[in-house]
């Protein structure tokens, strides 16, 4: 078996206002002492007010940055974003199932933290059929869980059976986030075949948090590819994006980034 050196191919769109997305996924990757590759898969338009366009990569040429990167490089874990279409979702896991021996982590990013859609219908659908069959680990926060799963997710025992369906329709792990339901502690809830697991964090009064779904994945795939067990990969990923977003710096008029580079100016 090849020595895991914290390699990790990120396969999602770029932000332009680098709060979020693939450079939220290298800043994250790199101060948690990863090595992040990327493929990027769409260029937007966007800051902390919202996003204002979306520019699709050719699939072809997604597909051909991620061989690429994993010909030469190679890749200890693969993390994907956004996927705008079902057609790239497709090519995506025809992709991976060519390298059935990396772990794969899904961000299935549906929607910005402003409200602005990401990814069309007919993707969702894609992500559930050809994507979840793949992954190590599932990350939706409680709307995409709903999304996926068709089942209300508004506490923490629903997100444990959201992510029972996860693992069910074939994910080998969910976790199934809990910061867009209302309460002082967020709850995240990791569910594998064999245990469920609650992992919670005091919520903080802000308005930075433009991109930690993308931060909380990263850190998480960054661990996995380090060698870390998936529960501590995802406590330590944790603990990261809550003092990242304690340090968060107050750029931009509205959902404004996490200091993703506390861990290297600490």
């Amino acid at each position: 078996m090849t020595e895991q050196k914290g390699r990790v191919l990120i396969i999602a769109g770029s932000d332009s206002g680098g709060g979020a997305g693939i450079q939220a996924d290298i800043k994250t990757v790199t101060a948690l002492g990863g090595y992040a590759a990327t493929a990027v898969t769409a260029i937007t338009v966007q800051n902390t007010l919202g996003v204002t366009g979306v520019h699709p990569i050719p699939d072809d040429t997604v597909i051909a940055q991620a061989r690429a990167v994993l010909d030469d490089v190679g890749a200890d874990v693969i993390k994907t974003g956004m996927l705008g279409s079902a057609a790239l979702v497709e090519a995506v896991a025809g992709l991976l199932n060519e390298y059935p021996d990396i772990p794969v982590v899904i961000d299935p990013v549906m929607v910005a933290t402003s409200g602005d859609a990401l990814v069309a219908d007919e993707a969702v659908e894609a992500i559930r059929s050809e994507l979840l069959p793949l992954a190590a680990l599932v990350t939706p926060n409680a709307p995409e869980a709903e999304k996926l799963t068709g089942l209300p997710v508004t506490n923490a025992q629903e997100q444990a059976e959201a992510g029972k369906a996860l693992v069910a329709a074939g994910a080998a792990a969910a976790l199934v986030k809990g910061g867009h339901i209302g309460s002082d502690v967020i709850s995240d809830v990791l569910v594998t075949a064999d245990m469920t697991m609650l992992f919670e964090s005091e919520r903080q009064d802000t308005t930075s948090t433009h991109g930690t779904g993308c931060t909380l994945a990263s850190g998480i795939a960054a661990g996995l590819a380090q060698g870390l067990a998936l529960p501590d990969a995802v406590e330590r990923a944790g603990r990261y994006l809550a003092e990242a977003i304690r340090r968060a710096p107050g750029f931009g008029g509205g959902h404004g980034p996490v200091d993703h580079a506390w861990v290297i100016r600490r």
